[in-house]
């Protein structure tokens, strides 16, 4: 049965949707299976693995309110073993249909129960709000990864997203963990960024993953030439950061990289 994890802040601009696309293709690229739900109206995640939203003919929004299965919507990318459930504008509109929905809370999660065992990892790019989308989000989840912009409103914004995991932990997903710490975006030329670094990692200890994203003009572009990272430069900063973010994350789930067969 495949991992599900939110990449969820309530602060925009932390490198969420970034690292949503940067780590699901360099899981792929390492041979698990992946597939990444764009649960964002923005559909910056659909653009920046290579597929256009306004080509986008059923999306995350189907799945939510017209209950169309996931299986009919889900599109294959550029990036091998790497598979989206797109979104589009049109998820705006699920915040006001799905009100008198009975069980709202919990509509991703029904669908993403019928596609759990197709892959190892499923990431879930979610909203920088509270709302019923988001919060879907993390009921059908089995854990939240939580990037964190190396500035200075860093930890009073961390402080109020694990306020919020922890309401929705019991309330509604009592068995969510965090799957770890993301320290994005960082300059090390800068004495600011090197302390909220310190300061992260002093406060939320082993939860704060070793690996760290600096920033990276290569992390820029490639989402303007609708590719990962790794696709557009291998060789780039920012594309060795995220394959050692992704090795990370097996090892904390005791996964491992498969071995590709010796060709004789």
């Amino acid at each position: 049965m495949g991992k599900v994890i939110a990449i969820a802040n309530q602060k925009g601009g932390v490198g969420k949707t970034t690292t949503a696309i940067n780590l699901a293709a360099s899981l792929a690229i390492l041979e698990k299976k992946v597939l990444l739900i764009d649960a964002d109206p923005q559909a910056n995640s659909t653009s920046g693995v290579g597929i256009a939203p306004q080509s986008v003919e059923r999306s995350i929004y189907d799945c939510m309110v017209n209950e169309v299965d996931p299986r009919e919507v889900i599109l294959e990318t550029s990036t091998p073993n790497l598979h989206l459930l797109p979104s589009h504008i049109d998820l705006v509109g699920a915040e006001i249909e799905l009100i008198n929905r009975w069980q709202r809370e919990f509509v991703i999660k029904g669908f993403v129960d019928l596609i759990k065992d197709d892959y190892d990892y499923i990431f879930i790019d979610c909203l920088p709000s509270l709302g019923i989308v988001t919060v879907n989000s993390l009921c059908a989840s089995d854990s939240v990864l939580i990037p964190v912009q190396c500035e200075y409103f860093a930890l009073e914004g961390l402080g109020k997203l694990l306020n919020t995991i922890q309401l929705v932990r019991k309330q509604l997903n009592p068995e969510m963990t965090i799957e770890g710490i993301l320290l994005s975006m960082y300059d090390k030329r800068l004495r600011l960024a090197n302390e909220v670094v310190a300061q992260v990692q002093e406060h939320f200890g082993d939860q704060v993953y070793e690996t760290i994203i600096h920033r990276n003009a290569r992390l820029g572009e490639a989402p303007n030439m609708g590719k990962p990272v790794a696709l557009y430069d291998v060789t780039s900063k920012g594309a060795i950061n995220f394959f050692n973010l992704a090795k990370e994350l097996l090892v904390r789930n005791n996964d491992t990289v498969k071995k590709k067969k010796k060709v004789v």
